[in-house]
């Protein structure tokens, strides 16, 4: 996942702006995404097994497709970021891979129009005091593998065991 900022002011961008994600979505249509419409709205796009969805607070997240590779998937992610680098830069638009962005208040952060995140803003509150930001502050890498026997898996569970304290040293936001 990524958050979506405005390049000139660092602050984040909201669906509806003149250059914001709407138009990111939209203009990323130009790749061969199909959208997926909601209320009139983009709220996500598909290609050959590929998703690109909106988390709560505009981060822009890309479900990849199942491959059989890391290299395929390594391509794959290569492709988004440079689709999304190029659309975004002609929007005057970034995007910020990072765990949680201490920089953005609630209030700084616009709501996605998607009508689930609705509900669960009017039910988080209920259930404690930090699920807003978890939905709207955070962003997240998430890997999902295949096995084809026990031996297997035993063998890439203790991989990504071993891999885990480099991912967390990666995003642990140390620059802020």
């Amino acid at each position: 996942e990524k958050f979506v900022y405005d390049l000139k002011s660092l602050r984040p961008v909201a669906y509806e702006e003149q250059n914001g994600i709407g138009k990111l979505l939209a203009g990323l249509t130009r790749y061969g995404w199909e959208p997926i419409i909601e209320n009139g709205n983009i709220i996500a796009l598909t290609m050959n097994g590929e998703n690109i969805t909106l988390e709560p607070g505009g981060q822009f997240e890309l479900s990849g497709a199942p491959l059989r590779t890391i290299h395929e998937t390594c391509r794959e992610v290569g492709e988004h970021l440079k689709q999304v680098k190029t659309v975004s830069e002609e929007l005057g638009i970034g995007v910020l891979g990072m765990g949680f962005n201490p920089k953005w208040s609630r209030a700084d952060t616009s709501w996605m129009p998607k009508g689930r995140y609705q509900i669960m803003r009017d039910y988080m509150p209920k259930r404690g005091s930090l699920g807003i930001d978890m939905m709207i502050r955070t962003c997240t890498v998430q890997v999902n593998l295949d096995f084809a026997t026990e031996a297997d898996m035993v063998k890439k569970f203790r991989t990504s065991l071993a891999l885990q304290p480099i991912a967390t040293a990666l995003f642990a936001d140390s620059p802020f």
